[in-house]
């Protein structure tokens, strides 16, 4: 089956063929390491993993690059402000934390949420400092090409020359004339309002940690001249995919594949764009309190629980949060892991202690779930798919057919594995994961007898299995897809 993507550029979903045989190159945006991972960074690095999931699953290699910005102004200003007199600490920010150890604390807190919620590292996750060379020799390519300058005052910025690029707005398709300058850029030194910084000079409050020399004065990179130095570097040139938020395509993406191609790179064969994550239907904002952050999540629900919740809709659509969005969440998965535990006690005779794998280089998910990933990462598709074989499965268990039941695990497993959803990393560690496995056992073996009892029509001991988990504090509750258990509150 052919792989089809839209194209944030060509505004088009079409076949997606690498531009080297049997291998992908895939560069997403990473944090600008300023403060705590909100959930829209999460969404989007889940929405990539699973890409990239998807593409191995089909035999690809692909070599995954994410950055990390970790010097901006923002960094800067969040440093700074912990120097005042009158700064008040909190759960977030230190006193008197340099901008460098702020970046770097940020930095692990992204990476913790990231392996909690099962997305896998990239291949290479290069810093912005660590790249100033590669900046200054594109820098020093475009201002050979006539596509920037220095700035014509005397501050030691370079600038992009947006008009010298014929082709800039194509990625969001817009034209120049009817576009802004950014309402916070200073104009001063510019050609044009619209023209953006290649380099930054440095300013008398930025501290001297905060620069490296360069052949137009002492200063730090712009913002949008990162990623392009990096991807190069990484990707080289001409690559396959670029992704990101869908919040990042204007300015950051245009700017971005503007510079980039003209220094002469092909860049991005496609373009990516995961959607925004809204509180009911509202956009999230602190200043009226409808935010819900990762950490939030966290504290109410399971990562596996968390993680099928930001990855359920479709990548490029909007998902909203809801109070009890984690709850159906929760509920779906539940009913994914009572089946898996059943069939594993039943078929396989597993306990807490043994492993089950399957061959994961022969995955053998399900055509409908296989098409639907194929178009366009369509993951709403693909959990239904997932879902219907869960019903399938226990259908086969109820029936006694344990080679059906054996072929629908086998599925789920490979499908809530190229999902990501065995990657997560569960609160309380080993001990309570053992302990959960071993629940999650008995109890699977106690269904099992249950549904072996209503299918024998011995309702009297379908009942006494019953009252004996609720004794237990456990409630059970039948459905179309089977039994399904859970703790008292």
């Amino acid at each position: 089956m052919t792989i089809r993507f839209y194209d944030t550029k060509q505004a088009t979903t079409r076949d997606f063929v690498p531009l080297n045989e049997g291998k992908v190159g895939l560069y997403y945006c990473g944090a600008t390491v300023q403060g705590m991972p909100h959930v829209g960074h999460v969404r989007s690095a889940i929405a990539f993993d699973i890409l990239t999931r998807w593409l191995e699953n089909r035999g690809f290699e692909v070599t995954v690059v994410r950055n990390v910005t970790d010097i901006d102004d923002k960094i800067l200003e969040k440093s700074a402000a912990s120097f005042a007199e009158d700064f008040e600490a909190d759960d977030d920010y230190i006193a008197g934390e340099q901008w460098f150890a702020l970046a770097y604390r940020f930095e692990q807190e992204f990476a913790s949420a990231y392996d909690t919620l099962g997305v896998r590292r990239p291949t290479y996750e290069p810093r912005a400092t660590g790249h100033i060379t590669e900046m200054h020799q594109l820098i020093a390519r475009l201002i050979e090409e006539g596509h920037a300058y220095p700035a014509l005052d005397d501050s030691s910025d370079v600038y992009f020359d947006v008009r010298s690029f014929p082709a800039y707005g194509t990625l969001t398709h817009q034209k120049v004339d009817d576009m802004q300058g950014a309402p916070d850029a200073d104009p001063r030194g510019k050609k044009d309002p619209r023209d953006f910084a290649l380099w930054k000079g440095r300013k008398a409050t930025d501290p001297a940690t905060a620069s490296w020399p360069s052949p137009w004065g002492t200063g730090r990179p712009g913002w949008h001249l990162e990623c392009s130095a990096m991807v190069t570097k990484y990707l080289g040139t001409a690559f396959d995919i670029h992704g990101g938020g869908l919040d990042l395509r204007f300015p950051h993406h245009e700017n971005e594949m503007a510079q980039s191609m003209a220094a002469g790179h092909d860049f991005a064969n496609f373009w990516m764009h995961n959607g925004m994550v809204t509180y009911e239907g509202e956009k999230m904002s602190k200043s009226i309190g409808n935010t819900i952050s990762p950490a939030q999540m966290l504290e109410v629900a399971t990562p596996r629980v968390v993680r099928y919740f930001l990855g359920q809709a479709h990548y490029r659509s909007q998902l909203d949060y809801r109070p009890d969005s984690l709850t159906e969440a929760a509920s779906a998965i539940e009913r994914i892991d009572t089946f898996i535990a059943n069939a594993l006690s039943r078929i396989h005779g597993v306990g807490p202690s043994e492993d089950f794998s399957i061959d994961m280089h022969h995955f053998v998910v399900t055509e409908a779930f296989a098409s639907a990933m194929n178009d366009d990462l369509n993951v709403p598709m693909a959990l239904a798919a997932l879902h219907e074989t869960v019903r399938r499965g226990n259908t086969a268990l109820a029936a006694g057919d344990m080679e059906a039941a054996d072929q629908a695990l086998q599925q789920v497993m490979a499908m809530t594995y190229t999902l990501g959803l065995d990657d997560t990393i569960e609160a309380g560690g080993a001990a309570d994961a053992a302990q959960s496995a071993a629940l999650d056992v008995l109890v699977a073996a106690q269904l099992a007898d249950r549904a072996a009892a209503r299918s024998a029509k011995d309702w009297a001991r379908s009942d006494a299995i019953r009252d004996t988990l609720a004794a237990a504090g456990i409630l059970v509750e039948d459905s179309a897809d089977g039994a399904s258990w859970s703790l008292k509150a």
